[in-house]
This record gives structure tokens, C-alpha cells and sequence, in this order.
């Protein structure tokens, strides 16, 4: 499979590991780190950023087959979409599940990890993609979960991201399994639910910690505090 497509910002000078930015869904590398918030600062600290573009969303590559996104496989391209050596990992909503397996199986040797949004459960496992299918189609649906995903999910190429959940769903994120064991900084908004029983899922891992900052799910993505958070953490 090819690679996944990536906004590579490159500094003047290296002064340490790259860091690699992973969006969530139905949103996009630009909308989740606006350059002048995230790559440019990065740059000036004297760190590479490589901001990547999951499939089915702006800038991604279109979905074919669900066999082309399984956990498993995206894991792979997106490994594939960076240079070999340590990197830092910052992802947000869908894109920490995919950053936590990205360190837990070493996929990537990562030095440092950021998990930003990340709910405990995994909700794209407990859809039923032909239900999520015809409220797309219809509007309607019989539980909330599978209307809020529909709903993301109407507003971009639906066919892509509907194979995209479906792949994802096949492998489906377990927080009990296999844990991240590098040095980690979870953040939550402080008025997010998604991310309700962050604390047991932060306590299993070795070397880790939570912190709350302003905001619900999207707001605290966009908060001073969650940057200046991932900032110490990455750059002390």
C-alpha cells in the first residue's frame, strides 16, 4: 500500500527527533494544527513536522477497499510516510488511538507521545456499518451513536469515510491490550464526555500522565493551554 500523504515542515537547524501530527475524523491536518499554531513554533524550536492526512478526509487519499484502512494496515502507511529514526507523536481524537498503537506495537520508535482527546472506547467497533449507511442515506437512526457518526460523516466523502469506520471497526482500539510504555501526556477537555474514564486508561500505562484543559471535544483542541501542555512536554 502507498504511503499516506504528509505536510513536512523542515527548520533551519535540528535540535531534536521530528514530530509527527495525526488529526481526527472527519476533520483535517490543516483544521486540527494550523501551521502558524503548530509547525511554525515547531520549526522555530528546531523541529521537523510531518503533518499526516488520513484517507477519506482533505488532502488524504481516497478509500477503495476497507482492507486498505484497517488499523493494522493504516498503521503501516503511516509509517511508511515518515523517515526512519525517533520521532515525537501528537495525536488528537482518532488520531491518538492511531498514535497510541503507533508506540505500543513500536510500529514507529517513539520517544515521546501525546494523546489528546482520546475516549476509552472505541465507537467505530460498535457500529453496525449498514446502519451507519442508511442514516447517511435517510437522516435518521435508531441510536444516538450511530447518528453522530453519520452526521460527521454526510458533511465529507461519505463512500471513503464509511469504509474507513468499517476497516477501523475490524481491529477495534482495546486500551486493555498492549499499552504505549514511553514517557506519555494525555489531555482532555475539561467539558469533553468522549473522554470519560481517562483516568483508569492513563493508569495503565508505566510512565504517564493527565491533564485537563479548557473546553469540550473541539474546543480543547483549539485551547492555549492544551499547545502550551504539548509544548513543555515535547521541548523541555
Amino acid at each position: 500500500m502507498n504511503a499516506l500523504p504528509v505536510t513536512r515542515t523542515t527548520p533551519a537547524g535540528a535540535a531534536g527527533p521530528p514530530v509527527v501530527l495525526l488529526h481526527g475524523f472527519a476533520s483535517s491536518g490543516t483544521a486540527d494544527w494550523p501551521a502558524r499554531r503548530w509547525a511554525a513554533p515547531l520549526a522555530e524550536a528546531g523541529r521537523e513536522t510531518f503533518v499526516v492526512h488520513l484517507p477519506g478526509h482533505p488532502d488524504g487519499p481516497a478509500v477503495a477497499a476497507v482492507e486498505d484502512v484497517t488499523t493494522g494496515v493504516l498503521l503501516r502507511r503511516l509509517a511508511d510516510a515518515v523517515p526512519g529514526g525517533e520521532v515525537d507523536v501528537v495525536g488528537y481524537s482518532l488520531g491518538a488511538r492511531l498514535a497510541w498503537s503507533l508506540a505500543a506495537e513500536e510500529v514507529l520508535p517513539v520517544r515521546r507521545l501525546v494523546l489528546g482527546g482520546l475516549s476509552g472506547m472505541d465507537p467505530f467497533a460498535a457500529v453496525d456499518p449498514a446502519a451507519l449507511r442508511a442514516a447517511i442515506g435517510t437522516g435518521a437512526a435508531e441510536d444516538p451513536l450511530t447518528a453522530g457518526i453519520a452526521g460527521v460523516i454526510r458533511g465529507g466523502d461519505a463512500d471513503s469515510l464509511l469504509r474507513l469506520v468499517e476497516g477501523l471497526g475490524r481491529e477495534p482500539f482495546d486500551p486493555a491490550g498492549a499499552v504505549p510504555k514511553v514517557p506519555t501526556l494525555f489531555l482532555a477537555g475539561a467539558a469533553d464526555p468522549m473522554t470519560a474514564g481517562l483516568e483508569a486508561v492513563a493508569a495503565r500505562l508505566p510512565d504517564a500522565r493527565l491533564q485537563h484543559v479548557p473546553g469540550d471535544h473541539q474546543g480543547a483542541l483549539a485551547a492555549d493551554e492544551l499547545r502550551t501542555a504539548v509544548f513543555g512536554f515535547l521541548l523541555d
